[in-house]
């Protein structure tokens, strides 16, 4: 991402965060590549994909790790994958939906990174999630009804995030600005 020309707000960021990395958390369809991905080049940084990097390291999809070998088995990878990746930053890293579920992944994270919750509602997530048939835990006969129980359960661990940004319809810069506005709030930054 070198060369890229950023504002004086992004490198103020950058500049605060040193070697940390931005930590993208929340449920499928909250917008976390999308969001992720505008958010480091918009900062000038690398943005990586936990799952992408998951799918390499394996040499397999996700869906098929699944379904081979269970979701316990993909989770330790995932533990794994994310610990080596906060070690490469500073990136705008976005993680599966059950990442920061696991209270090992979510004290790395802590201590490497600033957690940034994409929270959105039922609504909009179904939404955005129903255009796409990738999504192991939602190849079920009612996925509303899994998406209302994930949000039930995972919830109230995300709101452990150093951040809570609301991804909501319409332009996806207008959520960049917010967790822009937010980093400058929370980081301490020279003015």
């Amino acid at each position: 991402m070198q060369g890229t020309e950023i504002s004086e707000q992004a490198s103020t960021i950058n500049a605060a965060l040193g070697k940390k990395s931005l930590i993208l958390v929340g449920l499928m369809g909250a917008g976390k590549t999308t969001i992720g991905k505008r958010l480091a080049t918009r900062l000038g940084i690398n943005f990586v994909d936990a799952d992408a990097e998951i799918e390499k390291a394996a040499g397999s999809t996700i869906a098929d790790i699944f379904k081979d070998f269970g979701e316990t088995h993909f989770r330790e990878g995932e533990r794994r994958v994310i610990a080596r990746l906060l070690d490469e930053g500073p990136q705008v890293l976005a993680t599966g939906g059950g990442a920061f579920m696991d209270p090992d992944t979510r004290a790395a994270i802590a201590d490497k990174g600033i957690s940034i919750w994409l929270k959105a509602d039922l609504d909009v997530l179904m939404k955005r999630v129903m255009r796409r048939t990738h999504r192991p835990l939602l190849q079920t006969e009612n996925p509303e009804a899994v998406m209302r129980g994930l949000i039930d359960t995972r919830y109230p661990t995300y709101a452990q995030a150093a951040l809570t940004i609301i991804s909501k319809e319409g332009p996806h810069d207008a959520v960049v600005d917010d967790i822009e506005e937010a980093l400058l709030a929370l980081l301490p930054v020279s003015r």
